[in-house]
């Protein structure tokens, strides 16, 4: 059983997230933790416990938050992507962001978070926005991160950019490598550098880490030469026709230049495609 929680602030955007999430975790059973910031309640949160079916979840009506959150719910259950196999749990928090999904993650044992790459506000001037972006790099676990154009597709191309500098424990990519494997994807590590310049030494043994790991599954190398690392990746996800970006948290070089760079006319995969951040 699968424990996976969902920052909401009840957007478009959000609610886009949630709707693929249902469908990327649609072949396993989950619980859903649909959790909203509201500092309008009480100091202690409320947590409002329904199984899909139950008129329990009539009990969340009260104020304003509390419907809204019985309001998606609803939307969820009456939705082509409803699946019997999960459950769903709202919850409303009142404190900061950061520390309310630390707090959950830590009580739920919460295996991956999804979000949108943008809230409500939707500054299109960045390809994540401020509160996504302190969430993949401030709180230690696996994220989903969705963008606002994604709409689910079967996976079976992921992208795993990695410059190789870090070892790659084993726990840190069972996350992905389960991905793989319960959907026949492939792996497709991508090295972007500036320059030609060789592996090192550590790079290599990286490497040879990554190719061994993924002997069992389809995977490829790929090495590019371009100044500007968002758009070779671009040109390597129109290629490849990549469904799903994979990265390590602790890569903040290539998180930088991928995920925070400000979006150019040439570059899309920032709303098109979902980033998996792995912790």
């Amino acid at each position: 059983m699968k424990n996976i929680l969902i920052p909401t602030d009840f957007s478009e955007n959000a609610w886009n997230a949630i709707e693929y999430a249902l469908q990327f975790f649609g072949k396993s059973s989950c619980n859903f933790y649909i959790l909203h910031i509201d500092t309008s309640v009480s100091p202690k949160y409320t947590e409002v416990m329904a199984n899909i079916g139950e008129t329990e979840v009539s009990n969340v009506l009260g104020n304003t938050s509390k419907k809204r959150l019985h309001d998606t719910i609803e939307r969820i259950i009456k939705s082509s992507c409803f699946n019997e196999n999960h459950k769903f749990y709202p919850v409303i928090d009142e404190n900061f962001l950061i520390n309310s999904i630390r707090k959950h993650v830590e009580q739920k044992k919460i295996d991956f978070i999804v979000m949108g790459t943008r809230g409500a506000s939707n500054i299109h001037n960045l390809a994540v926005g401020s509160n996504t972006g302190n969430v993949i790099t401030k709180v230690k676990c696996n994220t989903l991160v969705i963008p606002e154009n994604a709409k689910y597709i079967n996976l079976k191309e992921i992208a795993f950019p990695t410059d190789f500098s870090f070892f790659y424990h084993s726990e840190t990519l069972q996350p992905m490598a389960d991905i793989v494997e319960e959907n026949h994807a492939a792996v497709r590590a991508l090295h972007i550098n500036n320059s030609k310049a060789d592996l090192n030494e550590d790079q290599k043994k990286n490497k040879e880490f990554l190719d061994d790991y993924f002997n069992n599954q389809e995977h490829s190398f790929h090495f590019l030469t371009n100044n500007h690392i968002e758009i070779a990746m671009q040109d390597f996800v129109e290629k490849n026709k990549i469904n799903l970006i994979a990265m390590l948290a602790k890569n903040l070089n290539y998180f930088q230049k991928i995920l925070f760079h400000p979006t150019t006319p040439k570059v899309s995969y920032y709303t098109d495609v979902p980033f998996l951040v792995l912790h």
